[in-house]
């Protein structure tokens, strides 16, 4: 079992920066690819960003590519997403996720959710 907690998410005008954490609870973090979804409203939820479990492999979803940054520190149990360069169409519901899926990048391929937290992006 895994318990996944998000934070840092707020309020940003256009062109701004944020930076999502997520702890998660137990000793087998560093077993599990983490992975970074939103979901705007009306929209599905869509993988934005994942990682390996070593750390030393990342997946970014075309649209966030080259503005976000996903990394790890298993030694905290903990998974960022450091977003820059924000617009308005990154206003979303964040989740971070586990999965024990090497290339996982669809929702249902992850066993552990947080509870998600708001991103909204001012123009």
């Amino acid at each position: 079992q895994v318990q996944l907690v998000e934070s840092g998410g707020g309020l940003v005008q256009a062109g701004g920066s944020l930076r999502l954490s997520c702890a998660a609870s137990g000793r087998t973090f560093s077993m599990y690819v983490m992975g970074w979804f939103r979901q705007a409203p009306g929209k599905e939820r869509e993988c934005v960003a994942r990682i390996t479990r070593s750390g030393d492999g990342t997946y970014y979803a075309g649209s966030v590519k080259g503005r976000f940054t996903i990394s790890r520190d298993n030694a905290k149990n903990t998974v960022y997403l450091q977003m820059n360069s924000l617009k308005p169409e990154d206003t979303a519901v964040y989740y971070c996720a586990a999965s024990t899926y090497l290339r996982a990048t669809s929702a249902s391929e992850y066993n552990y959710w947080g509870q998600g937290t708001q991103v909204t992006v001012s123009s």
